[in-house]
Parts: structure tokens; C-alpha cells; sequence
């Protein structure tokens, strides 16, 4: 899988670069040929006007038969390199030939002295002449051999009066070669590409290395999980998305760990709580069968069978509750009512466990009435569990409260308060995870399942609240939970549509 991965990042990237760099070279390519066609139209007008330049002040109407001799004159050089300034701007690498009838170089103007004197005597093909002498202008490149560089002509034929031709008149530029520049530039492109693409290499092996190795750690440590090893967890490195993933992976190893610690303790737990009632049963059933119990003596025993067979019932329920609600095949039906009287109703049926532990009672309501809307079997089963848990873990002679209160958002604060050992701050976490028993030792606790604080919450979560607790370890602990406050309005309403049907 990695790599895949740094396979598919690393042509990613060459593609895009190489793509990124076809498109710049086809760009700049098309520019320079752009800029090619349109400098020689320039040059070629600008060549044009100053040979016609030269013709009027050299030639005028007049044109001695040695125009040679006239072209070298002092006078006729110095009107050419105003001709000549006047035109160009300094910058522009143009000169101006004069030829003779022969198209041979007799005088150079606007060039280097080295230059010129490796120009004079340069004599132009034959054809070149004989192009001029027909009368026509004529345009194209040479190389003398004194250079060995390409020059751009432009040059005009000069007649006497006569109509003779007598020489010509050139006016030279370097030559705009776009075959050498587009080869100078497309090696230039071809030469950073490829260190980009290097470059480019280093950097994605890198960076998909940094993202390929903490996968890698993870499908080992899936590999692990998938066996049953839950220890194994994924180093964590810098603060991007892979380190953010890296670590919700060790979260998620971290809850399967304790997760699996629960379900096997559950197991434990439920093996034990099924084999103890039905040894007992069992047991008592076959001692009455036999007559080892006197008759006298029956009654008590069938009541112990009794409350076994209850404790298994509320077993067996809890794992049915459990699956339904995993399934989500539990329905709750929301309806108005008495969340104060509900608690008065719980404290009435466990007055006799709260006069055998001799516990103070505390009950602490804002009002005598207080409606909220929810499922009443849902929070009964609920306030009966976290009252229930109270109860079996408070301390002989302590305070046990219920506390109902207005809370803000319209809602509904119901507060349970034991004083007791509490839970200790490493379990805080897990006290509404399935399978968590507080009591390991099954010391105070040897009904529960573990399940009931899980289904607790599940059901307050159903219902858009909250459910939490506060420990005090050693000392108490007291669990929260909020209901909606029901409408008053709807509760009139219903006040109302009661006593028309009395």
C-alpha cells in the first residue's frame, strides 16, 4: 500500500510539472516567434526610411559618377551620422553601408572603427548587383567572413541623373536568428525542469514517507486489534490532518482496549450472576424435592428461590434492553408529567433498604409540581437505577438527596446525592460505558450487570439531554441529569380537557 501511494504522489506530481513546463515552453516559443515576425516588420520599415534618407542627402537630384569617392567624402560621412542619429536612438545596433557599382563596401557609418575597417572592401554577391541594378529593392541576410555574423540588409539603389546605376545604399541590423534563441531557451526550460522534477521527487518521497509510515503503523496495529491486541498504539508526529488521524486512531485503540477489559469483566460478570442464582435454585429445588428441607422450613427457601429467580429476570432484562437499544428498536413515547411526583413515588418504595442503613433523606424541589416532557417509563427506569445505585453504595448513616431544580433553556435539573466511597477519578470516564462495574470486587455490587448507567444514557441521549457525575472519592458522589420542562400551556390544556370529561 505505501507504495501505491508514493507511486501515484510522486506521478502526480512529475505530470504536473512536466505539464506546467510544456505549457510554459509552447508560451514563451509562441511569444518569441510573435515578437520575431513583428521586430523584422519593424526593422524593415525603419531600414526602409533611412536609406531613403541617405538617397536624399547623398544623392538629391544629382549623383556624380564616382559616387564612391562622394560617399567618402568628409562631408557626406558627417551628414550621414546626423541622418543617422537623427533617426535611431543610441541603442539600436544599425549601420549604414555604401557601396559602389560593384557592391563592394567603400564606406561604413555608425559602426565600431574596428568594425568598419574589418568591413570596407566586404564585396556582396554578384546577384546582389544585379538584384539593385534592375531597380528594385533588395532584402536579405549575409555573413562576412570578417565577423562571422549574420547581418539583416536593406539596401537602395543609387542613380546619376542619367538613370545610370552608380551603388547603393544599405542599412544593416544583427540579424533576429529565432531558431537559435528558441534553442537556447527550450534548454534552459528543459535544464530547470528536470531539477525541479528532482527536486519535486525529494520532496514527495518525503512527504508521502510522512504520511505512508503512520498508515503503515496503523494497518499493523488493525492487524493486531483484528487478534485480539489492543496494546499497540500509533506514534504521533507534528499537528497536521495525519497527526490528527494518528491520534484519533489511538483514541479508538485506547476505547476497544477498555472496551474489551468491560466485555470481559461483563462476561465474568454475567457468568457469575447466572450461575449463582441457578446453583442456588437448583440446589434448593432438589433439597425440597428430596425432603433434606423440612416442610416448616420451605416457605423461607422458596422465598429465596423467589428473589433469585428476580435478580435473573432483571438480568435477563437489562441484555434485552441492551440489544434493543443497540438495534434501535426501542420507541419512546413523550407524554407531560410529574417528575417530582415520580421522585416521591421511588423514595416510598425503597423506604425499607433506607431504614435497615439508617441513611438521612433529603428531598429538594423548587416547586410541589414540576412537569416534564418525556418518556415516563424511560426516566422512571432511569431515576429507579441512579437512586438504586445510590442506595447500595452509601454509607451507613449518610445523607442521601434528591435535588429537582429549574435550570436554564427551559429545562429540568434532577440531582441524586449519596455519601459513600464515591468513584475514583481514573473510572469518572467509563461510568457510562456498557459493562462497567465501579465495585471490581463485587463487594457492595453483586446484582448489577454494568449495563445500567450505559442504558441511562443512551436513553437520555434519545431524548436531546445529558446525564453526568460529580465524585468526591472517599467522600460522595451525586449523578445529574436534564429534562425538557413541559409546555404550560399544553399542561392547561390538558387540565382543562380532564375536568370536561369529569
Amino acid at each position: 500500500m505505501p507504495k501505491r501511494v508514493f507511486a501515484k504522489y510522486v506521478t502526480a506530481f512529475m505530470l504536473i510539472i512536466t505539464f506546467g513546463f510544456v505549457m510554459l515552453l509552447l508560451i514563451v516559443t509562441s511569444i518569441v516567434s510573435n515578437y520575431s515576425v513583428e521586430a523584422k516588420a519593424t526593422l524593415m520599415e525603419n531600414v526602409s526610411g533611412v536609406a531613403k534618407l541617405c538617397l536624399d542627402g547623398v544623392a538629391a537630384d544629382t549623383v556624380p559618377a564616382d559616387f564612391s569617392e562622394q560617399a567618402q567624402a568628409s562631408s557626406t560621412t558627417k551628414l550621414l551620422n546626423e541622418l543617422l542619429t537623427l533617426y535611431l536612438d543610441e541603442e539600436t545596433d544599425v549601420t549604414i553601408w555604401v557601396m559602389d557599382a560593384n557592391s563592394c563596401v567603400v564606406a561604413v557609418i555608425g559602426d565600431t572603427e574596428e568594425r568598419r575597417a574589418a568591413l570596407l572592401g566586404y564585396e556582396l554577391p554578384e546577384a546582389f548587383a544585379q538584384a539593385l541594378q534592375t531597380g528594385d529593392a533588395v532584402f536579405q541576410t549575409v555573413t562576412p567572413e570578417s565577423l562571422s555574423q549574420s547581418l539583416l540588409l536593406r539596401a537602395v539603389d543609387v542613380r546619376n541623373g542619367e538613370g545610370e546605376f552608380c551603388g547603393s545604399v544599405a542599412v544593416c541590423a544583427s540579424d533576429i536568428r529565432r531558431g537559435s534563441i528558441l534553442k537556447e531557451l527550450s534548454e534552459s526550460v528543459i535544464t530547470s525542469a528536470l531539477l525541479v522534477l528532482v527536486a519535486t521527487m525529494v520532496v514527495a518521497y518525503y512527504l508521502t514517507k510522512r504520511i505512508t509510515d503512520p498508515l503503515r503503523e496503523m494497518s499493523a496495529a488493525a492487524r493486531d486489534f483484528a487478534a485480539g491486541k489492543f496494546a499497540r498504539r500509533v506514534r504521533v508526529q507534528g499537528k497536521d490532518e495525519v497527526a490528527e488521524l494518528a491520534e484519533a486512531f489511538n483514541q479508538m485503540a485506547e476505547s476497544l482496549e477498555n472496551l474489551e477489559t468491560m466485555r470481559n469483566s461483563f462476561i465474568a460478570n454475567v457468568s457469575h450472576d447466572l450461575r449463582t442464582p441457578m446453583t442456588t435454585i437448583a440446589g434448593f429445588i432438589d433439597s425440597i424435592r428430596d425432603g433434606v428441607i423440612p416442610i416448616e422450613e420451605q416457605p423461607h427457601y422458596l422465598q429465596i428461590i423467589s428473589e433469585e429467580v428476580q435478580r435473573l429476570a432483571r438480568l435477563v432484562s437489562s441484555l434485552l434492553d441492551l440489544s434493543r437499544i443497540q438495534a434501535g428498536d426501542r420507541k419512546f413515547t413523550m407524554s407531560s408529567f410529574d417528575i417530582c411526583e415520580m421522585a416521591r413515588l421511588i423514595l416510598i418504595s425503597f423506604e425499607q433498604p433506607i431504614d435497615e442503613k439508617h441513611l438521612s433523606v433529603e428531598f429538594e424541589c423548587d416547586d410541589d409540581r414540576m412537569f416534564v416532557n418525556a418518556d415516563r417509563d424511560a426516566i422512571y427506569q432511569i431515576f429507579y437505577n441512579i437512586f438504586h445505585n445510590a442506595l447500595k453504595f452509601s454509607r451507613e448513616g449518610g445523607l442521601l438527596r434528591i435535588r429537582i431544580t429549574e435550570a436554564k433553556d427551559k429545562k429540568i435539573l434532577v440531582s441524586v446525592y449519596n455519601d459513600g466511597e464515591g468513584i475514583p477519578p481514573e473510572d469518572l470516564p467509563m461510568v457510562f460505558e456498557r459493562f462497567y462495574k465501579s465495585d471490581k470486587s463485587r463487594g457492595l455490587d453483586k446484582s448489577g450487570a454494568g449495563l445500567g448507567l450505559f442504558i441511562a444514557k443512551t436513553i437520555i441521549a434519545a431524548h436531546h439531554e445529558e446525564i453526568w457525575v460529580q465524585s468526591d472519592y472517599g467522600k460522595n458522589c451525586e449523578f445529574f441529569f436534564t429534562l425538557r420542562r413541559a409546555n404550560a400551556h399544553t399542561l392547561e390544556e390538558k387540565r382543562k380537557s380532564a375536568e370536561r370529561s369529569e
